[in-house]
């Protein structure tokens, strides 16, 4: 099976929709917003405005990730951002490595039904040719170090060491976050 990975553009809204959005649109979820933006903004936008806030991502240049496709139908996403237009640029817990303009890969997102087949590595190796056409110098993820244990689900999002490393990522740092209860460590791909 094929997977095509593509850019979020408003084109292609309504897949975003369907990865990011509630069933319920009043509800208000993440929409993969809760790392993209600081806390006071995150808090602020509720129900229908965070898709409209996402929609307007999608508008941008720089698309807010990047979208998997199996037979044509939307099954996952990867947000890709360069780090500095991201709360991780300030953060206390993520350590910088260095001064480089690095893009971030922060939440994987797999529907249900579709996990277990490589689309979160297709998602990934995506995210990365994307930061990559976009001029990124390298690419770090923020994942979990979870020594093979079983990750919860709703915990999955930032990813595993494995899949960094399946990638060719490597571990640039500690962090002194934590998720789900496991350690999350810093890799890093040099694009260079």
């Amino acid at each position: 099976m094929s997977i095509e990975v593509r850019p979020a553009t408003t084109a292609r809204f309504d897949d975003v929709a369907t990865m990011l959005g509630p069933k319920n649109p009043d509800s208000s979820v993440c929409w993969c917003l809760s790392h993209r933006l600081d806390s006071k903004t995150n808090r602020a936008l509720v129900g229908r405005a965070r898709g409209e806030y996402v929609k307007k991502l999608c508008r941008r240049a720089v698309a807010p990730g990047v979208l998997a496709y199996q037979d044509l139908q939307v099954v996952g996403w990867a947000a890709v951002a360069p780090r500095s237009e991201l709360p991780f640029a300030r953060s206390t817990k993520i350590p910088h490595v260095d001064q480089l303009p690095v893009w971030s890969v922060w939440c994987i997102r797999v529907r249900p039904g579709h996990r277990g087949k490589g689309i979160a590595h297709a998602l990934l190796d995506g995210a990365v040719a994307y930061a990559r056409s976009h001029g990124a110098p390298a690419v770090e993820g923020y994942p979990v170090d979870n020594s093979g244990k079983k990750v919860d689900l709703t915990m999955a999002y930032v990813g595993t060491r494995k899949l960094f490393e399946d990638s060719g990522f490597t571990k640039a740092a500690d962090t002194d976050s934590v998720s789900g209860g496991f350690p999350r460590v810093l890799m890093r791909l040099e694009l260079g």
